[in-house]
């Protein structure tokens, strides 16, 4: 076994492989860039050693500067994590010359999978499903465009270099397809180096279902078992769980042995993961086809561990020293049911736009950290980190196991509710609706859940304005009276001399307004009206805990303040709530005429149009590029083209002014 090895990634993955290596007695480097020079993975491992600038391109993605480090450090061996040089063939081939052990498949066999169009030709050989497409070389666009039309709309266009969603578009007719390949293929230069594109069917009512397989260097080779991974938003997983719901054993079988064709069809080593569309058909039949194989440890790895009890990074680990697999395919067993929830910065009743900003509170339920438990969080961030543009907007990962699907559901959802982050938009709520919704809970599941559901799942108020009101309420007294101490005219029971004291606010919650007024009676006790609803307030504190009772209701709540913002907390689901001063606020809100501005921080991809050109309302101006994702920014209105103030490649901070608008 290695004595020391070196994580090239970041994050809480790199997190992840270090407490598996410190488990088994490895010391371990970790690589860090500027934007991560306190970040919980430098602190997570024994030694670290700066590698360059933010940007990845700079710093992560600098192989051999990655390699110069491990040498110098006397690492044996290096484990690239998911994500940025995880499956590139250069960097492992330079490892191996460089006399280093990538921990991973081998150079060969990450080359076969990483283009989409050879692997689907010796997925064929090797005779694995395979969905009908072109996966051919010719990439001039109106041959492509012919063979779209011949297969058949929908065709879904994907980066033969691709993965993670990026570089890829469903196109529904002919006259959309010039547009969404131009798009496919920019994303796919920017994320890849490589604009190479392929066309499929687009499957209807699809599922998403991989496999994970392990190979070792005697040549062995076996399946974990299925997850499901269809709940997805821009082609990006959000809920992933094992086994799959409604699995028939024999489909289980024949898939798990179609993964295991695929990779001894390259000669695999370590993990990895076949996927699979699987199209469901009226009459309940399913049909499975190869879609990719991810030459590396999946993200949604620990559902896996969770129903196999199974370390995969210490697998890993052990196949890279040369040890055989430490178990056989009839040893394996699947013991209840794992969900794993990705919690990311990012908002999704503003079309999951990606957010920055910090964790100013990062509260946790109890929980277990990279190891079994009934609830799980990885992650690599701590209250008071920086989540920023340069990387994934992926907080941390809320896996929890059960004895049934049931239990699984019910453990998730409590163990959200009390999740609570504040500092950034996040979509912690969102996956509750998801959770809840009837689709997930009854496991009516396919690629378009999140759309069919998108009435329950969006813009969402659990908390009513009046109950988030009074929990403020609640909160501002207990801190005053906390500041006040002895002051007999602090009191929270409002004594006066003469009269009866009374206090007005305005509250605005979720795009709602209310006035309120908070009357101190003679007897100590406290009324409070909000709007319509009216009735006593009482509270009880205890630590950040408040035991809160107003107008017949009962809830414990945690409150938050944030600049003007409290974020209340209850089991019901959370809000943002402020208090406003409408002298203060008067003529706020009024549209800024033609003002067309960044919605985060990155880089200015390109402009579609230029000064003086008339454009109309919803017309796509400017493409922008954040956190790997494009985002195209429209008109809000018709109107003239004036000046464009940014050039392709600048980067722009949140809320930069990028072109001006003026009325036609």
């Amino acid at each position: 076994m290695f004595h020391k090895i070196l994580i090239a990634n970041r994050g809480e993955i790199a997190c992840r492989v270090a407490a598996t290596a410190r488990r088994l007695g490895i010391r371990t480097v970790a690589v860090y860039s500027d934007a991560d020079a306190q970040a919980r993975h430098v602190a997570a491992c024994d030694e670290a050693v700066h590698i360059g600038a933010s940007a990845p391109k700079d710093s992560y993605l600098r192989w051999e500067r990655i390699i110069e480090v491990a040498q110098a450090t006397g690492a044996q061996a290096v484990h690239p994590g998911y994500g940025f040089l995880s499956e590139n063939e250069a960097f492992a081939r330079a490892c191996a010359e460089a006399g280093l052990v990538f921990i991973g498949p081998p150079a060969s066999a990450i080359q076969a999978m990483g283009l989409k169009a050879e692997s689907k030709r010796l997925m064929a050989k090797a005779g694995v499903p395979l969905v009908p497409g072109y996966h051919g070389t010719d990439q001039a666009p109106d041959f492509l465009r012919g063979e779209a039309d011949a297969i058949g709309f929908p065709v879904l266009i994907k980066a033969s270099a691709g993965g993670g969603g990026k570089g890829m578009r469903i196109v529904e007719k002919l006259e959309d397809f010039d547009a969404a390949l131009a798009s496919c293929k920019r994303e796919a230069i920017n994320s890849f180096g490589n604009d190479a594109v392929l066309i499929e069917k687009y499957v209807q009512r699809p599922r998403h279902i991989e496999i994970q397989v392990f190979g070792d260097t005697q040549g062995s080779c076996l399946w974990l078992f299925e997850r499901d991974c269809s709940v997805q938003r821009r082609h990006q997983k959000v809920l992933e769980e094992a086994p799959a719901p409604g699995m028939p054993p024999a489909m289980r079988r024949q898939m798990g042995e179609a993964a295991v064709a695929a990779a001894k069809a390259v000669g695999y080593v370590g993990a990895g993961t076949v996927e699979f569309i699987v199209e469901q058909k009226p009459s309940g039949e399913m049909s499975f086809f190869f879609m990719e194989m991810n030459t590396r440890l999946q993200v949604e790895h620990p559902v896996t561990e969770a129903i196999t009890g199974i370390d995969l990074v210490e697998w890993q680990l052990r196949v890279a020293a040369g040890q055989p697999l430490p178990l056989t395919q009839d040893q394996l067993r699947i013991d209840g049911h794992a969900i794993e929830a990705r919690i990311c910065a990012e908002n999704p009743d503003n079309n999951f736009l990606p957010a920055t900003g910090t964790l100013q509170v990062y509260r946790k339920p109890p929980c277990t950290s990279f190891s079994p438990g009934p609830v799980r969080i990885d992650d690599g961030v701590r209250e008071g980190d920086t989540i920023s543009p340069y990387y994934d907007s992926m907080i941390a990962k809320l896996i929890v196991h059960g004895a049934t699907r049931q239990e699984a559901l019910a453990r998730l959802d409590e163990a959200l509710a009390r999740t609570q982050i504040v500092g950034l938009a996040t979509n912690v709520q969102f996956l509750r609706q998801v959770v809840r919704s009837r689709s997930f809970a009854q496991a009516d599941l396919d690629t378009a859940l999140i759309p069919r559901e998108q009435a329950a799942l969006f813009n969402q108020q659990p908390v009513p304005l009046p109950l988030a009101a009074a929990a403020v309420v609640a909160a501002t007294l207990h801190g005053e009276q906390a500041q006040a101490g002895a002051d007999p005219f602090s009191r929270r029971d409002g004594w006066r001399s003469h009269g009866l004291a009374t206090r007005r606010f305005e509250f605005d919650c979720a795009q709602q307004s209310a006035p309120a007024e908070l009357r101190y009676l003679h007897d100590g006790t406290l009324h409070l009206t909000v709007g319509d609803a009216a009735g006593p307030l009482a509270f009880q504190v205890e630590g950040e805990q408040i035991d809160l009772q107003y107008a017949g209701l009962r809830e414990r709540v945690t409150v938050h303040a944030q600049g003007e913002t409290d974020h209340v907390f209850a089991a019901r689901g959370a809000a943002a709530i402020v208090s406003r001063d409408l002298l203060a606020h008067a003529g706020e809100g009024q549209a800024e005429g033609g003002r067309l501005t960044a919605p985060m921080p990155g880089k200015v991809i390109s402009f579609a149009v230029k000064a003086g050109d008339t454009v109309r309302r919803g017309q796509p101006l400017a493409v922008m590029e954040a956190m790997k994702m494009e985002h195209t920014i429209a008109a809000p209105a018709d109107g003239i083209v004036a000046e464009l103030l940014y050039a392709p490649g600048d980067q722009v901070g949140d809320g930069a002014e990028l072109l001006k608008l003026v009325a036609a």
